[in-house]
């Protein structure tokens, strides 16, 4: 047991560290390219905080550990809202002042009902996996029209701030990107052989590893960018994270998931997990979109219910995964 744990604990800590600067490596190679910086914000760091989801969830499901692959995506999502924003918020109030930011939140919305809707029968297909990745294509689409056509956005502001303090050469840039995506798969794979040889000892399912200790540490590059975000005042810059981040991780790492191998999971992934996520990206759409000229924001109190929210649900899956 001990060797598992601690290639658990080696695994995420590897994982967290090789894709931080696999970010920094491929939002500077980009810019490096001419890519406007709207753009990099939001699909090469959206992409990027996904990464370790993405590695993650395609080795477990290619090993035959589905629930894994499920547990990581839904659980990311839902520690992306309640853990990570709500930590945020309590720091600092989040206001949201990117247009852009207020349009992807109710395409948010839609792909989590979507993506929560794959597993209603308890099974993700691999046709459902060619939808959400058909899905995820034309939301790439979409991003990279508006990143090229949109002027002077809070986002890119705070984007390309970021970008001129993490300056680095383009040899750097690629040796960081190349370096950051390799160690990402070797601790991936660690991670999963942990992950799944803990399961197996404590009779849990491979679902509820995946919805806590492996989302939860795969969450941690967002809970680090989004505290330096909020106590920068770049509050966009920590929403937009989270955005992007639970965007691929429905569409691309549950689609292609399911396109590897069809996933069993039981219905309690729609009834306890998928709604759960649902709700949290409904709150998510009603704190920041903002109605009746209320600005868009999420304040300290709200914080605090989104981070209690997340407590519960986790207490809730601990205490049923072991009941004694």
């Amino acid at each position: 047991m001990l060797l598992p744990i601690c290639a658990i604990v080696l695994g995420l800590a590897l994982l967290v560290w090789s894709a931080d600067r696999f970010v920094d490596g491929a939002s500077s190679t980009a810019r490096h390219f001419g890519m406007p910086a709207l753009l990099i914000g939001m699909v090469i760091v959206g992409f990027g905080t996904s990464a370790p989801e993405i590695v993650v969830s395609i080795l477990a499901s290619a090993q035959g550990n589905g629930g894994i692959a499920i547990g990581n995506a839904f659980g990311s999502n839902i520690a992306n809202v309640a853990l990570i924003l709500g930590v945020a918020a309590i720091l600092a109030p989040i206001v949201v002042e990117s247009k852009i930011l207020k349009l992807e939140l109710p395409i948010l919305a839609v792909v989590t009902f979507l993506g929560a809707g794959a597993v209603l029968d308890g099974v993700v297909t691999r046709l459902e996996g060619v939808i959400l990745l058909i899905g995820f294509a034309g939301f790439l689409g979409w991003s990279i029209r508006t990143g090229l056509k949109a002027k002077k956005d809070a986002l890119e502001e705070e984007v390309e701030a970021e970008l001129e303090e993490h300056k680095m050469p383009l040899r750097i840039s690629i040796l960081w990107l190349i370096f950051g995506l390799v160690l990402m798969v070797v601790s991936s794979r660690m991670l999963v052989w942990g992950a799944v040889e803990v399961a197996t000892a404590f009779g849990v399912s491979d679902m509820i590893i995946g919805l806590t200790i492996v989302a939860i540490g795969t969450s941690l590059p967002e809970l680090a960018s989004a505290i330096i975000a909020v106590r920068k005042g770049e509050h966009d810059l920590a929403l937009g994270n989270v955005i992007g981040s639970n965007m691929f991780n429905t569409l691309a790492v549950v689609g292609l998931s399911g396109v590897i191998a069809p996933i069993q999971v039981g219905q309690e992934a729609f009834w306890r997990d998928g709604l759960v996520m649902i709700g949290l990206t409904v709150s998510l759409f009603l704190f920041g979109y903002g109605f009746r000229g209320r600005q868009g924001r999420i304040d300290r109190i709200e914080g605090a219910v989104l981070l209690m929210g997340f407590v519960g649900y986790t207490g809730y899956l601990v205490t049923t995964a072991f009941p004694h």
